[in-house]
């Protein structure tokens, strides 16, 4: 889960609700700055647990660039509503349709970046139709399930809300936070508390966001991420520019793994300094750099893909 600095908007962005024609999901959507050159517009999509304010600290520096910027809560997310129970509507290709129907109404094409679980929700929009889109960043997402050890964290999780509420497992994670000590910091790194995120702590903005998720949602999304099969070369034939995107170090899919995916889809590669699994928050600046970047990058090629014109490249951003 990132952790953003601010659940408030920046200046010049607003929350509102987008109509598509699968439903009304909830965005932060910040306009290309006053007196920049208009670029294009971008789809961002959250990780599992996460939520459209991961991705605040990029709307401003995106928005100097002159790229406008629509972060969305996927259906069953934090502030778009979306099944309790049934885990059906959740389902991947379910999802994947969502993406493509806010795509459209947005009315116009746009670059797509996806975190995460994100990521490969995004893949599978851009498998279903990639006309919408201009680009493809797949952010700290890799090609298929995520590491051993995320899956047995993922499991915690399901086990949990096999028997508790959703108000029950934050408090567990609490409890367990409290008991880290700086002489024992892995009282709280063990179980539960590391099986959801091992940095939560109590702000009120956090639990609302917890409370905001449907578990069927955690739960379908959980197995996905758990089951995931590498689509890498399916992506590789589809013409548009790819661009891999991760901190300098990932407990969710291994740096290797990702420079590997990079390499098969002739993608992009960036590996951000200073970042892990959220360069979005922990790096926003360098982070939004490389995103405008590569936008650009796309821009003066076209439109074409990786293998058709936009050479693939690995670009290290410092802090």
């Amino acid at each position: 889960m990132s952790r953003p600095p601010t659940f408030v908007p920046p200046p010049g962005a607003r929350s509102h609700r987008l109509r598509t024609a699968r439903g009304e999901f909830a965005v932060v959507d910040a306009p290309a700055a006053a007196g920049a050159e208009a670029r294009g517009t971008a789809l961002l999509l959250p990780g599992f647990t996460g939520s459209k304010e991961d991705f605040n600290p990029l709307h401003a520096p995106l928005s100097a660039r002159g790229y406008r910027t629509v972060a969305v809560d996927g259906r069953g997310q934090f502030e778009s509503d979306g099944p309790e129970d049934d885990e059906s509507a959740y389902a991947q290709e379910q999802l994947a349709r969502d993406v493509l129907a806010q795509a459209a109404a947005l009315g116009t094409p746009v670059h797509l970046v996806g975190h995460s679980l994100g990521g490969q929700i995004a893949r599978a929009a851009v498998l279903l139709d990639h006309s919408p889109f201009v680009s493809l960043t797949l952010m700290s997402s890799g090609p298929a399930q995520v590491s051993p050890a995320q899956r047995q964290r993922v499991k915690l999780l399901r086990d949990a809300l096999a028997v508790m509420s959703m108000a029950e497992v934050w408090d567990v994670i609490q409890s367990m936070e409290s008991a880290a000590t700086p002489d024992d910091p892995a009282a709280g790194d063990s179980g539960l508390a590391a099986g959801l995120d091992s940095a939560v702590d109590d702000r009120a903005d956090l639990r609302r966001r917890w409370l905001g998720n449907k578990p069927a949602q955690l739960l379908a999304t959980g197995r996905q991420l758990c089951g995931e099969p590498d689509r890498v070369a399916d992506l590789a034939a589809v013409p548009l520019p790819f661009h891999v995107l991760s901190g300098a170090r990932d407990d969710a899919w291994p740096v290797p793994l990702l420079d590997d995916m990079a390499v098969r889809l002739g993608a992009r590669r960036t590996i951000v300094e200073g970042a892990e699994h959220s360069p979005n928050c922990d790096q926003p600046l360098a982070t939004a750099l490389a995103l405008a970047d590569f936008w650009d990058s796309t821009d003066r090629a076209g439109g074409t893909g990786t293998g058709t014109g936009l050479p693939d490249r690995t670009d290290r951003m410092d802090q």
